[in-house]
């Protein structure tokens, strides 16, 4: 993932079956499923917070972990907390953090901060209690820098070769889920 605030985001989503990729330049916004070798693509003006409640409004869409990315990230991560705990210290990929975990009405979550003078998120467990068999999403943050992304092409989207375009209501749209139709029970069909 990069960002520059306000308005520039890139993220490619990999596990399971999916394998996406997203880009905002502040005016478009992309999505391009690897498998279905297909993208999407709608106008967008605004803001990353803009777009992450135009997408939720309009597909109403899960984006696990996208909280972490909002300008009001900690009142959007606390507004339904009913009760929060300091667990203690872990280990992260070799980084000592605190571990805090929250109980909300229907999600549960913990985070893993960076101990020091760099408190930077580096695990973020969700727990979701309103779906059979309380499905976990987990994110590992390894590398985070906040210096400035130099190269303004690092956010624009350039179709691979042999990309089509398709409509947000194509049948290829499916091919862009974390578990394609047929696949296992339960699966989108």
């Amino acid at each position: 993932m990069r960002m520059a605030r306000p308005d520039k985001l890139r993220i490619r989503r990999t596990g399971g079956y999916a394998d996406v990729d997203l880009a905002y330049d502040g005016k478009t916004v992309s999505l391009y499923g690897n498998n279905a070798k297909a993208y999407v693509q709608a106008d967008a003006p605004g803001t990353i917070d803009q777009l992450v409640d135009t997408i939720q409004a309009k597909t109403n869409a899960a984006l696990p972990g996208i909280d972490l990315l909002l300008s009001n990230s900690f009142d959007v991560l606390t507004s339904d907390v009913i009760e929060g705990y300091h667990i203690g210290q872990g280990v992260v990929d070799g980084v000592e953090c605190e571990h805090l975990a929250f109980r909300g009405r229907d999600t549960d979550w913990q985070i893993w901060i960076q101990a020091g003078a760099q408190p930077i998120p580096r695990k973020y467990v969700i727990t979701s209690k309103t779906v059979a068999g309380a499905p976990q999403y987990t994110l590992r943050i390894k590398d985070w820098k906040t210096e400035a992304i130099a190269d303004a092409d690092a956010f624009a989207f350039k179709p691979p070769e042999g990309a089509t375009k398709v409509g947000l209501d194509s049948d290829v749209m499916i091919e862009f889920d974390e578990v394609p139709a047929g696949t296992t029970s339960g699966a989108k069909k």
